[in-house]
């Protein structure tokens, strides 16, 4: 698969970027510590600054006008730093401090302030890099909405810096996207953590924290999983070491 045959996709030229974005920013950090002990993972900082200010930076760029932000460990500190830093858009808080609930989950209590329009959902602790294209206008204008339900930017395992897993799926030459086949054999591509998805995925959820691999199953099953190449870089930030791997990176251009 090569970043060409997703184009297969068709894109459409005056297609509109979401207007919110869901930033996924309550969990706790644990293979970053001991750098979490006193700080939310995304306030760890990667070349100078933290790694959620990377993610809205990515977000001004494309043209996101509001997000929504989880928040739970360390909730105070994290809101605080969203409060002073995000002036231009508008900041919604979805309130996880009482009980941490993954991401499916998170998105089950954040329902009603994202909306009922497809939106971008983003982990705020990936790095990521554009590439010829700005990745969120370019996961925009490949989104149908009659046939999608999810639209996942992937990056090849060969080029995940610093991931150490064996990939997430599979693409088949129209970007239909499907589960790595066996256990422990490589799958091609990795989640970049950034997504666009339907409203509609959010439904029929259980009690509790749960994983968003529940929505995406129903998707994968209906045929409405779908994936996109990323053409820049993608950096896995999610231990200490990886962020000086990151930051040499970086710095080589």
């Amino acid at each position: 698969m090569t970043a060409s045959m997703t184009l297969s996709l068709r894109p459409v030229p005056d297609a509109v970027v979401p207007e919110t974005a869901m930033v996924m920013a309550a969990g706790l950090g644990k293979r970053m510590r001991p750098l979490t002990a006193t700080r939310p993972k995304p306030l760890v900082k990667v070349a100078g600054k933290p790694l959620i200010d990377h993610v809205f930076d990515r977000l001004r760029a494309a043209g996101i006008r509001r997000a929504v932000v989880n928040v739970h460990y360390l909730a105070d500190v994290l809101e605080a730093h969203l409060r002073a830093r995000v002036k231009d858009l508008d900041l919604a808080i979805s309130d996880e401090r009482v009980q941490l609930m993954e991401t499916g989950g998170g998105l089950v209590q954040a329902r009603d302030l994202i909306g009922d329009k497809p939106f971008v959902c983003v982990n705020s602790d990936n790095l990521w890099i554009d590439g010829p294209v700005d990745a969120i206008r370019l996961l925009a204008e490949s989104w149908d909405d009659d046939r999608m339900d999810a639209l996942l930017l992937l990056v090849p395992l060969a080029r995940a810096a610093s991931h150490r897993g064996q990939g997430d799926f599979h693409l088949d030459p129209s970007g239909r996207i499907t589960r790595r086949r066996q256990p422990g054999r490589l799958a091609p591509f990795v989640f970049t953590g950034v997504q666009i998805l339907s409203p509609r995925v959010i439904a029929d959820w259980p009690e509790g924290p749960f994983s968003t691999n529940l929505f995406w199953e129903r998707a994968l099953d209906a045929g409405r999983l779908w994936g996109m190449v990323h053409e820049g870089l993608w950096f896995d930030v999610g231990t200490p070491a990886a962020i000086g791997e990151t930051e040499a990176a970086l710095a080589d251009g």
